[in-house]
This record gives structure tokens, sequence and C-alpha cells, in this order.
């Protein structure tokens, strides 16, 4: 599936990142300029804000083009000697298994704009990162002698996230989510990292911060794998908005999801029979270095009373004047694109029956404030199990909650309750949605959705259009 899914992406996004250059490239851009590969493939692409130079993560490649596609470097990071059991490195401890070529697949590919360097982290030597010079892609470093260095264990290209805060003055902060494939010893699914001016840095990618208690980190506990072995939390997107930092999920519903009895075929703890997946939307104040602010609520949308609950791609946008007149929001304010299959099982092969929904921000974060002022009056559950492995009340504790609040020491980490409805635009019953880039141009709203067919569709927001298959306002822009 991921590689369907690394084609889509790229499709996509190439359409999101040369109309983000608009006008900046419209003189420069030919009519039909493409950059194609026929001996690797392509998993990730980064577009550079100031000069539209773009750089793709590929199967142990990574690629700088200019702005109308002509392929200015390469840099080679793969094939490297690696063994999935081994950790860490050899260079650092000796490994017992033999190591044999393994591909470097791309998972990750973010600029650091206050380091000027692209951060890379592949698939080799357990999710190592590599820091590039942008200009010439020349290796500046690649730190791996701490537990620290090594970010995600999986092979798969879609199971990693990351944004790059950046500060005034300061070096960017990373958060990075990934799945973590039942070793949760090694890999925190969610945290907070530094970037240091220097590359080679022993402090490059540590936690932002870490004492006895508390850290910059989210971990899976043993205790919810010991329960449920396939629990794991799938990322999806990652954005920045207004000091927050959004990650939007997939991840095993335990409620939903049986266990197998003691003495089954599988033994005790082991998830039998069908699988059910929620679309978690998680929030996390930028600055907050001990996540108290961590707040996760379950996001959806339903057409015809339909329910689709399995995200499969995203992005946020600024609404477009004639969109934002008729959500009732002010013209450039932040709206969240995203795409859903139909149901909540089979998160590897969904249904092709899929949905674009729209959320804007305002009401997302109205109803996170909701949530932690009905936990400060003491009502309710805490309602994260898979992270606390018990039920834990909220506790009552006066306190003015604004739009800014980032959360104590207590009253955290907090689930919500209700899925959060996203408002359905357009259907897509035979091809399924795979990947999103919205943009708004002229005060137009334009989305493109790469289909898990190989196939790129067009849609804008209009409300004097009317045709077949609209929603809205909302149709099939041919």
């Amino acid at each position: 599936m991921w590689q369907q899914r690394m084609l889509l992406t790229t499709i996509a996004t190439i359409s999101a990142v040369l109309l983000s250059l608009l006008p900046p490239i419209l003189g420069l851009l030919p009519t039909h300029a493409a950059f194609t590969v026929s001996d690797v493939a392509l998993t990730h692409l980064a577009v550079h804000h100031d000069t539209g130079e773009i750089y793709l993560g590929a199967v142990n490649r990574i690629y700088k083009l200019s702005a109308n596609l002509t392929q200015l470097r390469a840099h080679t990071t793969g094939p490297v000697p690696d063994d999935p059991r081994c950790y860490p490195p050899p260079g650092v401890r000796l490994c017992a298994h033999r190591l044999s070529p393994s591909d470097n697949i791309n998972k990750l590919l973010l600029i650091d704009y206050a380091g000027n360097r692209l951060v890379a982290c592949g698939s080799v030597w357990q999710g190592v990162c590599q820091l590039l010079q942008l200009e010439d892609l020349a290796k500046l470093g690649e730190p791996h002698q701490r537990k620290e260095h090594y970010l995600s264990g999986g092979r798969e290209p879609d199971a990693m996230v990351g944004v790059i805060v950046e500060q005034p003055r300061e070096p960017g902060q990373f958060f990075v989510g990934t799945s973590i494939g039942g070793r949760s010893e090694y890999f925190p699914t969610l945290s907070s990292r530094r970037l240091t001016p220097s590359a080679n840095s022993p402090e490059m990618f540590s936690l932002v911060y870490q004492d006895e208690f508390v850290s910059s980190q989210i971990k899976v506990p043993s205790d919810t794998l010991s329960l449920y072995p396939a629990f794991d939390i799938y990322y999806v997107s990652a954005f920045v908005s207004g000091g927050f930092v959004y990650f939007l999920t997939l991840q095993l519903d335990t409620a939903q999801t049986p266990l197998e009895p003691a003495g089954g075929p599988g033994g005790p703890g082991v998830t039998g029979g069908e699988r059910f997946f929620s679309s978690k939307i998680v929030r996390l104040c930028a600055n907050d270095t001990e996540f108290y602010s961590y707040v996760e609520f379950p996001l959806g949308c339903s057409k015809d009373g339909v329910e689709y609950r399995l995200v499969q791609a995203a992005q946020l946008a600024k609404a477009g004047r004639q969109l934002a007149q008729s959500l009732g929001i002010a013209e450039g304010q932040d709206v969240l694109y995203a795409a859903f299959s139909q149901g909540q099982k089979n998160r590897a092969t969904p249904p092709r029956e899929s949905l674009l929904c729209l959320f804007t921000l305002d009401e997302v974060n109205q109803r996170i404030r909701e949530r932690i002022q009905s936990c400060y009056r003491g009502e309710g559950r805490l309602s994260l199990p898979w992270l606390l492995n018990k039920e834990l009340p909220c506790i009552n504790t006066p306190m003015q909650i604004n739009g800014n609040f980032c959360g104590l020491v207590l009253n955290q980490p907090l689930g919500g309750l209700q899925v959060i409805e996203g408002r359905p635009l357009l259907e897509e019953k035979t091809e399924g949605m795979a990947s999103v880039a919205a943009y708004t141009y002229r005060g137009h709203s334009v989305v493109f959705i790469g289909t898990r067919a190989g196939n790129l569709k067009k849609v804008r927001y209009s409300p004097l259009v009317f045709c077949r298959g609209k929603i809205a306002g909302w149709s099939w822009w041919r």
C-alpha cells in the first residue's frame, strides 16, 4: 500500500507546491513542466517558501529541483549495510546479525530555515536523520551516538510525520510523531526534539526537556501493549497554527476492538476478531516542554447516515473569500481539508468509498477548550485509557481557561468524548482518496485530490456552480 501512497502523495503535493508558488513562478514555469525518475520511488516533498526550490525524498536518494522542476542536485543515502534487528548501528555497537545492503527509504523531509539545512530521516539504522546543506545537499552530519538519535524503526515512509516550529532568533523546535511497531522501549510515539546550530552536536535531536518524572515525549505504555499488542498510532499529517502543533492520527480503537479470552488460539492479551480504528486530532502547545497540554479528540465525517472514520490525508489552508463568507468566518482563517475512508475497519486497505471534509480550526479549538473547562470543573474523567491504563477522574481546580491555556500537572493528558464532525464536501466512490493538497488563489478555494488509482482530481468552491456530485458549493473542476 505504501508504494501507492508515495506516488499519490507526490502527485498531489507537487500540484500544491506549484500553485503555492503563484504568482512568483508564474512566468518561470513551462506549461508542461515535469520531473521523472525511473529507478527509484519518490516518498516526500518539501518546497522552500522563499526560493521556490523543491526537495524530493526517495528510496536511496534526495533530489533538489529548481522551481521549474529542473534537477539541480542529487544526494545518495543508500543502500547501507544494516539489519532491522540491529540496535544501535554497528558503528556504535557490534550487531549479532549479519548485515546486508538495505535500501534507505526516506520517511521524513523538512526544511530547517533557521539552520539553512534539510532534515532527511531514513529507514536504516532505526531511523537516523541526515542534515544536508540546502545549497548543494552536502551532508553536514548524521547523529547516531545516542538513543535519542533513533526516531523510528519501521520501514514504511508514511508512518512518520513531523514539523519544525520556528522561533525568533533561536533554533527551530522539531516535533515528530511515528508508529512504534510494538517497541515502546525504543521509540516515543510523539516527541519534541532539539535542533542544535551544529549538525554534529551530540545534543542534536535530544528531547527538549527531560527530568526524572516528565519529558517532552509521549510513550505507549507497555501495559497497553500487553493488552493490545496490535495497538499503535499512525500519523497522517502535522501542522502548526496559532501557537499550537497539531497531528492527525489513526489508532486502534480499544473500546471497540475485543480481546481474545485467555487461553484462546492467540493466547491472553492478543487482539482477536475484527480491528476497529479511530481518527484523532492531537493538539499541543508549541512551547509546552512537558507535554501537559496534550489533548486528543476523535475526528470524522458523515453523509446520508454513513460514517467515514478512517482519515487518509489532510492539509491546512486559508479560507478563500467565497468559502469564508459561506462559513461565516474571516477570509484567511485556517481551515483543514481531510479525506476519510468509509467505516472504521481495514486501516491497511481502506474502502475506496471516501469523502472530502472540511473543519475550521476555530471550531476544533472551541471543542478542545470546552472539554478542558469541563474537566477543570471536575466533570467526568480524563478519558484517555490507552495512555493512562485506567480511567482517572477530572479534578475540580478553579482556573481561568482561555484559548491559550497550556495545561497544568493536573487533569492531563486529556481525551475528547464526542467526535468532531467535519462538513462533507465531495464523495469519491470508485478510486479512493489517498492525498490532499489545498490552495487559495485570488479568493478561490481549490483542492487537489490524489486517488489510489493514480489519478489527480481538482476541486473548487463556488456558490454559483451547480453540477452533479456537488455538495454545498463544491464541484469537480475538469
